[in-house]
């Protein structure tokens, strides 16, 4: 396959800005740009999903930019719903640095911050350079603006999409940028930096936007929707990132895995027959999860993870470091442990179960475990013996409810 049809096939291409781009994609050559603006101290996987674009067109022989809006972020781009809060100047640029270190691991390519030729612009030369040339009329007719009309839009987020474009012509006369690439929801804004370049220079540029990822119900992997999956491991272990991926929809895991991997044709395809025959395998989320943690985390914290995935599985508890396990239970009920009292009361007291008539039948039945060994007679007296790293005790009922008993 080209290069064109390769994004065709993982369902990378959604609109495109000209015809004439599917030839200049297959040439290479082109350099091109894609952004995020620094909300967060951290991509989250929408970004990881987008940014993956950068990979694919450098091995095809295209130069990546990365650009980090420092000063786009402080206005807020239009979402076609609400006015954005505003962010503090201190917050983004702190941000931005956090950014820029986890993006030059990630994707090592040129980063550019356009805060650096955006704050000397006065506001008579941003409305005489740039304001001039784009129409009112034709800012009021992209999507999220009139969307975001019903609700009301500032000035200042109706001027988002003018900055935006502004970034696109200056990135074009500084550095030769060509093409801008990013989600479906930056069409608006892509398309007014080829118009307002296009105006002023008479040069023409090129874009195109992917489909944003999204879960089965069609909610996006991303902030703003209060599912943010982080890219900082201290913000989500990657076994909580492994987990996931786990766990994503049958539905949608072929399409994750052409657009979130780089895996071939031939690999997916036979993928898709092995999870087609077996579904309750996972066979593609797990191909997912490892190709994922391994890109974003390395090979050692993908094993990791797995290992604590298994364990867990298993019931063997003690086989997993304290932390590790925190890691793994993360969100599990937590209570405040009184140690030296009977199985059965702490099972009581602590909500686990109940009443003792219900504790009963679960200890009869070998529902309860402790630290993963199961227990029968509710008169098991729990010690400091029972104690984890002098910590914690992990109690089970049934398969899958957990609960962590504090000192």
């Amino acid at each position: 396959m080209t290069v064109f049809e390769d994004l065709k096939w993982r369902g990378l291409i959604q609109d495109i800005s000209s015809p004439d781009l599917e030839e200049k994609l297959n040439k290479g050559g082109m350099v091109f740009y894609i952004g995020t603006d620094p909300t967060a101290d951290s991509l989250h996987l929408g970004h990881y999903s987008s940014f993956l674009i950068t990979k694919r067109l450098a091995l095809a022989g295209h130069t990546p930019i990365i650009l980090v809006g420092g000063a786009t972020g402080l206005i807020g781009d239009p979402r076609g719903s609400t006015e954005r809060e505003m962010s503090q100047e201190a917050i983004i640029k702190n941000n931005f640095e956090k950014l820029k270190e986890q993006i030059q691991k990630l994707f090592p390519y040129e980063i550019v911050n356009n805060y650096d030729w955006v704050k000397d612009i006065t506001i008579i030369e941003f409305l005489r350079n740039y304001g001039k040339y784009i129409n009112v009329n034709y800012m009021l007719s992209k999507d999220l603006v009139k969307r975001q009309m019903e609700s009301g839009i500032s000035y200042a987020e109706f001027s988002y999409m003018l900055l935006q474009g502004l970034d696109f012509k200056y990135l074009h006369e500084t550095k030769g940028v060509s093409l801008q690439v990013a989600g479906s929801d930056q069409w608006g804004n892509i398309t007014t930096g080829i118009e307002l370049t296009r105006r002023t220079t008479g040069d023409e540029l090129y874009a195109f936007t992917m489909p944003l990822v999204t879960d089965a119900r069609g909610n996006k992997f991303g902030k703003s929707e209060g599912n943010a999956v982080w890219l900082n491991k201290d913000k989500t272990s990657p076994y909580e990132l492994y987990q996931f991926l786990l766990n994503s929809e049958d539905e949608k895991i072929i399409e994750y895995l052409k657009r979130l991997t780089f895996l071939t044709k031939e690999e997916i395809d036979e993928i898709e027959k092995q999870h087609l025959e077996a579904p309750h395998l996972r066979i593609a989320q797990k191909r997912l999860a490892k190709e994922i943690v391994t890109d974003i985390h390395g090979e050692e914290e993908y094993e990791n993870a797995v290992k604590i995935s298994e364990n867990l599985f298993a019931g063997n508890i003690k086989e997993i470091p304290v932390n590790d396990l925190l890691i793994g239970l993360k969100g599990v009920p937590t209570f405040d442990l009184i140690i030296d009292l009977p199985i059965i009361d702490i099972l009581v007291n602590n909500k686990i179960c109940s009443s003792k008539r219900e504790a009963r039948e679960f200890l009869q039945s070998g529902a309860i475990s402790i630290n993963g060994e199961q227990v029968k007679e509710e008169a098991v007296i729990i010690n400091k013996d029972y104690l984890l790293n002098d910590q914690i005790v992990i109690f089970k009922k049934g398969k899958k409810n957990y609960y962590i008993g504090k000192i």
